[in-house]
């Protein structure tokens, strides 16, 4: 057991369109022993959109997320690398007692940018955390797909490689899975474009779809909501433009985590996908 506490921003989208995320990564950290708090009267942090309209709004929304963080005197963690990426630019950017004091009188509250922030795939991706696999998921063929915000910049997000994450390839393989190499890990899947160029993002998002297959994956696992949308609600439209068959399951990293875990895995909502799952893992004789 984790013993560890962190201060839970779930953000926007996991709680509408990534409820799955959110619920499986819930039930994994409650089995660790990792207790999330959710951070109370939270609100958006901006994510892809406030920057463009202002770089003031764009620090002040995520640092009233974050002074109400430092009431909790906890560490921060998400799911969604948007909200991460806009969190920790905050913290990076505020560091200057003037920019923080203009901030303070935006936000009306005081705020000392004191808390640190770690994306969950670092949380249960570690290598130093004991989880406990009690059944392998053993015979699954998956590739891991970051995409873009989960590995760029280096200064913001701290990941391991920028081109070739390992964490969740390395934690795959722990649970018993296959984690196969492709040059598609970190390529943009159109992220949110998909309403006002839906074109850009079937074009993007067909090219990862059909590179995970040409290499014969079984699945594609993702550690991004926008990422998950992309790729599993727009197949059915792009083998009616492309004329190809996809047919491929995109999964969450927490899901599986929860399924070798021994979690109950109709609890883990694999029905709420477009692309089902469920019979690739029956098939895997994994549920």
């Amino acid at each position: 057991m984790s013993g560890r506490e962190y201060a839970y921003y779930p953000g926007c989208s996991l709680h509408a369109t990534g409820i799955e995320f959110d619920n499986s990564t819930r039930l994994v950290s409650k089995s660790l022993g990792i207790q999330l708090r959710e951070i109370d009267d939270w609100s958006c942090c901006g994510a892809s959109s406030a920057h463009a309209t202002s770089h003031l709004l764009s620090l002040a929304l995520p640092a009233r997320n974050l002074a109400l963080a430092e009431q909790l005197g906890l560490p921060v963690t998400s799911p969604c690398p948007e909200c991460i990426w806009r969190l920790r630019y905050a913290t990076l950017e505020l560091q200057n007692d003037h920019e923080r004091a203009r901030i303070e009188h935006v936000i009306e509250r005081e705020f000392h940018n004191s808390v640190p922030v770690e994306p969950l795939v670092n949380v249960l991706g570690s290598a130093d955390l004991d989880v406990p696999v009690k059944k392998p998921l053993t015979g699954l063929r998956a590739v891991v797909y970051y995409g873009c915000l989960i590995a760029r910049p280096k200064a913001v997000t701290d990941v391991d490689d920028q081109e070739d994450p390992r964490v969740l390839d390395q934690l795959l393989v722990r649970l018993g899975a296959e984690s196969v190499d492709w040059d598609f890990k970190t390529e943009c899947c159109g992220a949110s474009l998909a309403l006002g160029r839906p074109d850009i993002v079937r074009d993007l998002s067909y090219r990862i779809l059909s590179s995970a297959k040409r290499l014969d994956a079984d699945c594609i696992v993702v550690a991004c909501q926008m990422c998950q949308a992309n790729l599993d609600t727009k197949q059915k439209e792009m083998e009616a433009y492309f004329g190809d068959q996809l047919n491929m399951p995109i999964i969450y990293f927490t899901q599986l985590m929860g399924l070798a875990m021994g979690l109950p895995w109709d609890s883990l909502m694999f029905d709420k996908h477009m692309v089902d799952p469920r019979p690739l893992l029956r098939e895997k004789q994994l549920i």
